[in-house]
């Protein structure tokens, strides 16, 4: 599937040895890796929608720490050589990986696992709680020709 411009991919491999597990996830010598901002963690339920937003000033790197995500971007920006573009991708315990998702790209998520679902996203800039930069498009009602339900076949 080509990418969104901007848009990177980093898989990650886990360690596993008696005494547990080991995953790196990000480096700042990594070809993905920008600036830091902050890092936190979200979480959605079986089946939950949190869709759609975007930022303008800053790229956010998701990894799924705990269950499967289906997480879908959208080119919306419309200087973009792939204005209008899609990717989807399946991210979790079953696929570890990271996403790098640039700043204007349209994006959500939806929880596929059975249990709870857990995002850890490192952005390169600080949550400003007075201006944040956190822009909503409804998650149904847009001109996003996307459908979030499950595509069975």
């Amino acid at each position: 599937m080509p990418f969104i411009e901007g848009v990177a991919v980093k898989k990650l491999k886990v360690i596993p040895d008696e005494r547990g597990k080991l995953m790196e996830i990000l480096r700042h010598d990594d070809e993905i890796f920008g600036k830091f901002g902050q890092v936190y963690i979200t979480t959605a339920y079986p089946g939950v929608v949190k869709a759609w937003h975007f930022h303008n000033f800053q790229d956010d790197h998701f990894t799924v720490l705990r269950g499967m995500m289906k997480v879908v971007l959208y080119d919306g920006r419309e200087d973009s050589p792939t204005h209008g573009k899609l990717n989807e991708f399946f991210i979790g315990e079953d696929n570890q990986m990271v996403v790098k998702i640039p700043k204007r790209v349209i994006h959500g998520f939806k929880c596929i696992s059975a249990t709870e679902a857990m995002v850890l996203n490192v952005v390169t800039e600080p949550y400003n709680h007075e201006n944040p930069d956190e822009h909503r498009v409804d998650p149904h009602d847009n001109n996003i020709d996307y459908d979030w339900s499950r595509k069975d076949g």
